[in-house]
């Protein structure tokens, strides 16, 4: 199984990436075993070659949302058919503080999720998000806390 490729395309945010790694590395083979109601989009992810996670800022966000979303504004993760996981650095700072959580928590938080969507999970349905989330935060409690150690 490939490990999900993760960049840092942003500059504001001050990111602990191979901690990042090893929690996107951990979350994966979780992912792969809570298949969602849906086919899943990547379907044996692990023949279909790394996923790729792209840490961003809110600007490259908002333009992605607007222009493959059709919605204005930044969001906190967009995930791609094709696997790649877009997530705003800026926005989960912004809501790891709200909650008074760790940055980390919340990085792992919204890789989970983009990972949830790639194996068929959808949170367009008020009762299917809450499966979704469910999932979403047992991740959450297996590697948010993770050190890259």
């Amino acid at each position: 199984m490939f490990p999900p490729l993760v960049l840092n395309r942003q500059r504001r945010i001050r990111l602990d990436l191979p901690r990042l790694r090893a929690q996107a590395s951990l979350a994966l083979p979780l992912c792969l075993a809570a298949p969602g109601p849906e086919t899943p989009v990547l379907p044996g992810l692990s023949a279909n070659g790394p996923v790729e996670v792209a840490l961003v800022s809110d600007a490259v966000i908002a333009r992605l949302h607007a222009e493959y979303c059709g919605v204005p504004g930044t969001t906190d993760v967009i995930t791609f058919q094709h696997g790649e996981i877009v997530v705003s650095a800026e926005t989960a700072a912004r809501q790891s503080a709200a909650a008074g959580e760790p940055l980390a928590r919340e990085l792992a938080r919204y890789v989970g999720h983009g990972l949830l969507h790639l194996m068929g999970h959808r949170d367009d349905v008020p009762a299917l998000r809450r499966q979704m989330w469910a999932k979403q935060e047992r991740i959450v409690r297996v590697v948010g806390d993770r050190s890259a150690d």
